[in-house]
């Protein structure tokens, strides 16, 4: 297939294609969750070259990364990603899934924008920081998975409790989604609301649909819940971080018409605030469901905490980044904590300052995901210059 380059891309390609190739190399491993399909043995190797102690472990069928390199005193700052990416389902792909072609400007691909296009653009900024070497000082961590977008139970959080168990504290970690909205820069994440889901037994009285006084109605026991659910104040809401509850299912196994229902299954999923913890949640939903109590039994499933980080004085992270994308775009970011969740929420502590920033998401997991290169050049500057701004002794 010809490859369609615009006429932008086309003057500045030549000069950075390795970020291109690395891209395309790592399209190339099939990592569908929680696969690694050597992409992260490739990266660590990568790593190691340029000076980089790589540590690479596995749990059940898991791999993971933990790559560190030292200037000596300074900040301690990772970046997180993942290689890992969702299946590469039937549809009209214009090209391979898997084969990172280029297409009118852009690379294709599973996984180019959700996240190796980040971690390709990090990889060539790490190389430039490392092979000038000069007025730089702390300590820079790679941490990579290929459970990202699975359960993430033995990805990030094992990554996590890792490092805490070798008494490592990260001052800042960003991490390579895809948070730009209609151009690179544009948008970060400074936190993330939380998720949690539930599901619902409810438990009534069977009986003759004639003599519902003889019974007790799961169906409509599960209509005055829902009724409630949706009602809750979420009184600790922070502005631009709303809680929002959605009903995804209910399910009554009923196929007699004549038959009061005893059983309902309801399953709901709560994105939260900031402002909110998980027990918290908790707390409101069995507050609002009190006196109906002896009809319920409930499941908490996929907790997953919110988390935020506001500016602070000396060593900011998201002022840094903030700078980063200014120096390179001549604008200043929104900040967000829409979206779904991140393995951010993993690394993110009262001292531990956790970003996302990385190219758009607009393709993400689906047919024909794609990266413009003139995008994956523009992410590659920002990391570069981001990096300059936090290892960088001209900045202390």
């Amino acid at each position: 297939m010809n490859c369609v380059l615009n006429s932008h891309v086309e003057q500045h390609l030549s000069a950075y294609d390795e970020v291109v190739d690395v891209l395309q190399t790592l399209i190339r491993f099939k990592s569908v969750t929680p696969a690694q399909a050597g992409a992260i043995d490739w990266l660590a190797k990568k790593l190691t070259t340029v000076g980089f102690e790589c540590d690479v472990f596995s749990d059940n069928q898991v791999t993971n990364l933990i790559a560190k390199v030292s200037f000596g005193d300074g900040p301690v700052v990772a970046f997180s990603g993942h290689i890992d990416v969702v299946p590469a389902a039937q549809g009209d792909w214009k090209v391979d899934a898997f084969s990172g072609d280029i297409v009118d400007g852009a690379v294709y691909g599973r996984g180019a924008a959700d996240m190796k296009g980040g971690v390709a653009a990090m990889l060539c900024a790490t190389q430039a920081l490392l092979q000038q070497r000069k007025n730089v000082r702390g300590t820079f961590y790679w941490l990579i998975t290929s459970d990202e977008e699975g359960e993430a139970e033995y990805g990030s959080l094992l990554i996590a409790q890792k490092l805490a168990q070798q008494g490592i504290i990260l001052d800042g970690c960003l991490v390579g989604e895809p948070t730009s909205h209609l151009h690179v820069g544009d948008t970060i994440k400074n936190g993330r609301r939380g998720a949690l889901s539930a599901r619902l037994f409810i438990k009534g009285k069977a009986g003759h649909v004639a003599y519902p006084e003889n019974t007790v109605n799961a169906a409509h026991i599960s209509a005055e819940v829902v009724k409630r659910l949706i009602a809750i104040n979420w009184f600790k809401d922070e502005p631009s971080s709303e809680t929002t509850l959605q009903v995804t299912g209910i399910n009554i196994a009923n196929v007699v018409d004549n038959l009061v229902p005893a059983q309902c299954e309801l399953t709901f999923n709560v994105r939260y605030s900031h402002g909110y913890k998980s027990t918290d949640i908790k707390n409101e939903i069995q507050a609002a469901l009190a006196d109906l109590s002896q009809h319920l039994q409930v499941q908490w499933e996929r907790p997953c905490e919110s988390y935020y980080t506001p500016h602070k004085s000396g060593g900011c992270l998201l002022k840094q980044v903030e700078q980063a994308i200014h120096q390179v775009t001549g604008t200043f970011p929104v900040l967000s904590t829409h979206g779904g969740t991140s393995d951010g929420r993993f690394f993110a502590s009262e001292h531990t300052q956790v970003i996302e920033c990385g190219v758009r998401n607009h393709t993400i997991h689906q047919v024909n995901e794609h990266v413009p290169v003139a995008d994956l050049l523009l992410i590659e500057k920002i990391y570069s210059e981001l990096l300059v701004n936090i290892f960088s002794n001209v900045n202390t």
